[in-house]
């Protein structure tokens, strides 16, 4: 029997995958949560065989938790459950050595193929995200520049992004010059269009 714990924050969607891996004869859910947090905790008191965790959830992200367990060296084997195809995100849960990153939109019986065939030692990743990995170029920007450029996508003014990060208009100046040269654009707009395109942000 495979023992399985599910994270996801959206608690209708929690249920819903509980009841749908229940119906497997060999497959036992043995805990659910909605916060990264507590999840971790009651990872590490239930220890699954399988712990299947949502990105963005309150107290910790799903990536926290994986690096988490890791640490700890626990003998359990880790899906990171995302609505996210972001290659920054899949390339974070490769570096915390994960064993599978599937896409909410999947079909609902490859969750349940991807269990059994990470039981049997292998690894499963969406096709999509190991397709957008190998074409992504790498990204040329530093967390600040990238944390400054996504908020550019709803602070238009230079102003708004200082009083936003507690920074001087004229350092925020700096930034946006870097960025724009980093980046070969010519206006803050086209900056953010490369960067959502090439999955920096």
């Amino acid at each position: 029997m495979v023992s399985i714990f599910l994270a996801e924050d959206q608690q209708m969607l929690n249920s819903a995958l509980a009841m749908l891996l229940d119906l497997e004869d060999d497959f036992s859910v043995v805990g659910t949560e909605t916060d990264g947090q507590a999840a971790l905790d009651k990872v590490i008191t239930l220890k699954p065989d399988v712990a299947i965790l949502d990105i963005e959830m309150p107290g910790l992200s799903g990536l926290e938790i994986a690096k988490q367990l890791r640490l700890m060296k626990l003998d359990i084997k880790i899906i990171i459950l995302t609505t996210f195809a972001r290659s920054k995100y899949f390339k974070d849960a490769l570096a915390a050595r994960v064993n599978g990153y599937l896409l909410k939109d999947s079909p609902s019986d490859s969750l349940v193929n991807a269990i059994k065939t990470i039981m049997n030692g292998d690894t499963v990743f969406d096709p999509k995200l190991v397709t957008s990995v190998l074409n992504t170029v790498d990204n040329p920007l530093t967390d600040r520049e990238q944390e400054i450029l996504a908020a550019l996508k709803t602070c238009a003014s230079t102003k708004e992004l200082a009083q936003k990060f507690f920074l001087s208009e004229g350092t925020i100046r700096n930034y946006i010059s870097s960025i724009l040269s980093k980046t070969g654009t010519r206006s803050r707009l086209e900056a953010v269009n490369l960067a959502e395109k090439r999955n920096w942000i």
